[in-house]
């Protein structure tokens, strides 16, 4: 008796077992709020300091992702990301002062409208600074991680002083635009309208990132890419074309970032990339290097110790996160979801 190659194929497929997925990582995030509400006390002033985490986490998420992206897929250490935080909130900054009309209007699509201008620009900026630091300094030193991390610390020193000579030294103001000031009031609870617009925005980064890497054939050729070039180029792709579209998103994905923190803090100054960047590489090193998922959880677990802490015990909310880091780090030392070929 003879068996058909479906037949065949559809005993191996049932006969494979399942990948199991790590849904433990998942549950630190309400462990983590479960602890603190005894600890705060008043369940109000909990759900606003949760609501407030998940906005900022979300924010320092699209800043991290395109770092995380850049070093998971190109195995490159780029500590000059903050320059591209910092570029993209200044770009935005002079797109919004261009339209006052929309910003200061009570209209919220036309505040949305201004709003969209000013982070497009932002991002076609940091997209093509992107492009040209991977070509002129990235590339030299592929493979060679002492030496990307001292050629782009020195450009982040660059990038800071031109700041400095284009939009001078002094703190500026980014005021959120009007329709996006004040908050919704439910009871006892007050949630700004700012931070419904930066969770949504980082609930719509993660699933095109997530949507583009599983499931389209981009994704498919990056990933095998990093797991095998010269069979990737030995199928007629170039290679090094997609990496540096990964750069130039990464880069994007920065500027798009500090347009968020800038509105998020009413103020920028040219250090704004060097005074987030350490969240960042937190956010990364518990997530698991080059992992979007863990990245993502890992945001959010930072984003919560730092308000929790900030309101029980300001004087150590950026340590709470160190030692956050550290305890992750002792139960999993690659981080919570490591990526394989690490």
């Amino acid at each position: 008796m003879t068996t058909t190659a479906t037949e065949q194929s559809t005993t191996v497929d049932d006969a494979r077992p399942a990948t199991p997925r790590d849904r433990l990582p998942l549950l630190l995030v309400p462990l983590l709020a479960l602890i603190a509400l005894p600890l705060i006390g008043s369940p109000t002033t909990w759900v606003t300091l949760t609501i407030a985490a998940l906005a900022m986490g979300m924010m320092i998420f699209v800043i991290s992702s395109g770092l995380t992206l850049v070093f998971g897929l190109m195995d490159v250490l780029n500590f000059g990301h903050g320059a591209f935080i910092a570029v993209g909130a200044y770009v935005a900054m002079s797109v919004l002062a261009l339209f006052p009309g929309l910003t200061q209007a009570s209209s919220l699509p036309l505040n949305l409208a201004g709003l969209g201008l000013a982070t497009f620009a932002a991002m076609l900026v940091t997209g093509l600074l992107g492009f040209a630091f991977e070509r002129i300094i990235i590339r030299p030193v592929y493979g060679q991680h002492l030496k990307q991390i001292l050629i782009t610390t020195g450009g982040l020193i660059v990038a800071e002083q031109m700041i400095h000579v284009l939009w001078g030294g002094d703190q500026k103001p980014m005021p959120l635009p009007a329709g996006l000031r004040g908050a919704f009031t439910f009871g006892d609870v007050n949630i700004e309208k700012f931070r419904i617009l930066a969770v949504a925005v980082g609930l719509v980064v993660f699933a095109t990132i997530s949507l583009v890497l599983n499931r389209t054939k981009l994704g498919l050729l990056i990933r095998a890419g990093v797991e095998n070039r010269e069979m990737v180029e030995a199928l007629g792709y170039r290679i090094r074309r997609l990496f540096t579209g990964v750069f130039v998103a990464g880069s994007a994905l920065a500027g798009l970032g500090g347009t968020l923190w800038a509105l998020y803090r009413e103020t920028l100054t040219a250090a704004i990339g060097g005074e987030v960047i350490v969240l960042v590489f937190i956010v990364i090193i518990i997530g698991g290097l080059g992992s979007v998922g863990g990245c993502f959880i890992g945001s959010i677990l930072v984003a919560m110790m730092a308000n929790y802490t900030g309101y029980l015990a300001p004087k150590v909310a950026l340590a709470s996160n160190i030692l956050l880091m550290v305890a992750i780090l002792l139960w999993r030392p690659q981080g919570l979801y490591p990526v394989a070929k690490r």
